[in-house]
């Protein structure tokens, strides 16, 4: 035996390959479900998990992070959303919920390592730090909401899914028989599932939402009414109702006012942006200008920018292509070749 290993077992067919790989590999293998929110109708998803863990034959254990959960990410995200900011609940999850709950497991039961299902790896750079890096699989990787993760949550953690392709996952499990084989993946928030965030932060906090307010261009002419800021995030097109003649889009949203500012798809773009919060994974800090590789989203690419300290705590990305829709509470990663060299949360 390797020795013993905790599987972070959410019931999907990541998280259940992960565990049978490393079966495979010779680990004492065991599943923990992490159980951080109330679902209507019941848990599936742990019930699947459980199921995985039958079938695999190894150990199941489950650890209620609601409380934390609660504290941590859902008052994060509601109020991120009420101060005009658009939040990412994942990359706050990883580090303060996940990975907390999941290696307090691993002391608690005597295992050396935790092992996730994320797509991305974690290497050694050069200058000695850990940084997780980029997955073979460009459609799956999940670096990205793995950017806060410390250098000694890094140390106790395998995550086996980088050297894979999805395709590849997927036929693993089905010549294993795992019964989660053909389960789709997860697209939206977890705790949102039916993506009605204002309904969700309205019942979360108790208050009325929404609170009408102006739309307004850039220097203050009202163009008409919004239903509530909560409903709104920079680059949108969609939903504003307003009969402009042409496209409009959300490119700023002033909470202090209740304002959402509307201008052209032009005034979306930008090449500078600034970022505080920041954590250094890779590098040690950014307090000489480096030249990395941008993301402002998850869903973005990226592309080369120059990175600079401004001070008190600000730095700022200057792009050498536009970036569409940089968008205040969402995160840019920076990547030193293949690796996150750190990143922090959009202004």
């Amino acid at each position: 035996m390797k020795g013993k290993v905790i599987v972070g077992l959410s019931g999907g067919v990541d998280s259940s390959v992960t565990a049978y790989l490393l079966k495979e590999q010779g680990y004492d293998v065991t599943g923990v479900n992490v159980h951080m929110f109330e679902y209507p109708g019941g848990d599936q998803s742990a019930a699947d998990a459980r199921k995985v863990a039958e079938y695999l034959g190894i150990p199941f254990v489950t650890r209620d992070l609601s409380d934390i959960f609660e504290k941590k990410v859902i008052r994060y995200f509601t109020d991120s959303y009420r101060k005009g900011l658009t939040p990412n609940p994942c990359v706050m999850c990883n580090h303060t919920v996940k990975w907390l709950g999941l290696l307090e497991s691993c002391r608690d039961m005597g295992a050396v390592r935790l092992a996730t299902g994320h797509y991305a790896g974690i290497g050694k750079q050069a200058n000695g730090r850990l940084a997780v890096e980029r997955a073979v699989s460009t459609a799956k990787d999940q670096s990205y909401v793995l950017y806060r993760l410390t250098q000694e949550q890094l140390a106790d953690t395998i995550m086996p899914l980088g050297v894979y392709e999805k395709e590849e996952i997927r036929a693993i499990a089905e010549k294993a028989g795992i019964p989660v084989a053909d389960k789709p993946d997860s697209q939206e928030i977890c705790f949102i599932p039916d993506h009605d965030y204002a309904g969700f932060i309205e019942r979360c906090s108790g208050e009325k939402f929404p609170e009408e307010g102006n739309f307004v261009t850039a220097d203050g002419q009202v163009l008409g009414k919004h239903k509530g800021i909560v409903h709104y995030t920079i680059g949108q097109r969609k939903g504003l109702n307003l009969a402009m003649g042409h496209p409009v889009f959300v490119t700023q949203i002033r909470p202090d006012t209740n304002e959402v500012v509307i201008g052209s798809n032009e005034d979306v773009f930008t090449t500078k942006v600034r970022f505080q919060e920041a954590v250094f994974m890779g590098s040690t800090d950014f307090t000489k200008e480096e030249r990395l590789w941008g993301r402002i989203r998850y869903g973005h690419k990226g592309n080369w920018c120059r990175v600079t300290a401004l001070g008190d705590g600000i730095f700022e990305a200057v792009f050498e292509e536009h970036v569409r829709a940089a968008t205040p509470g969402q995160s840019i990663v920076l990547y030193s070749g293949n690796a996150i060299a750190g990143g922090g949360y959009i202004m």
